[in-house]
């Protein structure tokens, strides 16, 4: 298994390479931030993974979610995601869950982390209730357009710091899901191997009108 990880035992050794065995995420949602977390986390020796999408990949999905190809119309996205998991990597128990969050919340799964990958505010209302409930940080990641917004939320809250409504998203395109994706995959494996993490802290990214990539940081307040 370490020849398997041979680059990333050379970060931090096999003691800490051999804990990521023991972790356990869910991300929420397979789609576009669901499909580059997979790839970005499958393969690092997370111990078990589980993707949760009640969704169908749509033709006009595939140039933005990476994890699907042109015949794989009206398949669930979890489970495609999942078996390309297993696919890369042996060392990786992956679960497909063909629902809601509401519902995969009721299924009482242990999870170190939980990583949204949704598209709707209401939702990440939800995860971030459920999170609280479980004492369970988690991370927040959202995009469109040019720009995206990333956050380690644990001590803060997320229905505390956005206004929760229900809007239709703008255009997009990939690199940016794949940007955001990998800010999201870096946080959630330095949290998982023990590194320093900054929390409760939102990243701002965004193209300006001159093709400038402009990073902001704002502090997020703690929880009422």
């Amino acid at each position: 298994m370490m020849q398997y990880f041979h680059r990333q035992v050379q970060l931090w050794g096999e003691e800490t390479q051999a804990s990521l065995q023991e972790k356990k995420i869910v991300i929420i949602g397979s789609g576009g931030l669901g499909s580059s977390l997979a790839f970005a986390l499958g393969a690092t020796g997370i111990g078990e993974i589980h993707m949760v999408d009640f969704d169908e990949v749509s033709l006009h999905n595939i140039h933005r979610q990476i994890a699907f190809k042109t015949g794989d119309e009206g398949k669930n996205k979890a489970q495609i995601n999942t078996q390309i998991i297993e696919e890369r990597c042996p060392y990786v128990k992956t679960i497909a869950h063909d629902m809601n969050f509401e519902e995969w919340s009721k299924q009482n799964v242990s999870v170190d982390l939980i990583i949204d990958a949704t598209d709707n505010l209401p939702t990440r209302a939800e995860i971030n209730t459920y999170a609280k409930e479980k004492n369970l940080p988690w991370i927040y990641g959202s995009v469109e357009a040019f720009h995206g917004q990333v956050a380690f939320i644990d001590k803060s809250s997320f229905s505390d710091s956005f206004k929760i409504i229900k809007k239709t998203p703008a255009g997009i395109a990939a690199p940016i899901v794949m940007h955001i994706a990998s800010l999201q995959a870096n946080l959630a494996l330095r949290y998982l191997a023990g590194l320093t993490v900054k929390k409760d802290l939102l990243y701002y990214l965004f193209f300006n009108d001159e093709g400038e990539l402009i990073t902001q940081k704002f502090g997020l307040p703690e929880a009422n």
